[in-house]
């Protein structure tokens, strides 16, 4: 997957600035590159889990639709722990065609990884970051 650095210094800020909750969102995008970031509201308000707001989230996907995206991955922050899916996170996984990243806050410098989960098993994605 592909992902320029503006959309990861995007989803970066963003998960900075709702410390000490988590941030969530969809990365949009076609043909296995990510151009959009579709940043949602954590209504769990926590900072071990997140549920994203079920309007924003069709609102989301009216979005791509009407601009000719496709939901490539959703990503969400961990304020504290490491840029890998929690017990929770795989549980929760039901996409298997979409990517799972992941932002750790967890050390000074920010870490953004990306995962393929299907039927509880994870793979670490190769995540190809490029500038505009």
């Amino acid at each position: 997957m592909k992902i320029s650095q503006d959309i990861i210094d995007k989803i970066i800020a963003i998960a900075k600035s709702e410390l000490p909750n988590e941030a969530c969102g969809y990365l949009l995008g076609s043909d296995g590159t990510i151009t959009d970031n579709y940043a949602m509201t954590n209504i769990d308000h926590s900072p071990e889990h997140f549920s994203f707001d079920p309007k924003e989230q069709f609102a989301a996907i009216r979005y791509a639709r009407e601009n000719g995206l496709f939901v490539l991955a959703n990503w969400h922050s961990h304020p504290s722990s490491p840029s890998r899916p929690s017990q929770e996170d795989i549980h929760l996984a039901y996409d298997s065609d979409i990517s799972y990243v992941i932002v750790s806050l967890a050390e000074i410098a920010s870490v953004v990884n990306s995962f393929k989960i299907k039927n509880g098993v994870v793979e670490k994605e190769n995540l190809t970051v490029f500038t505009v």
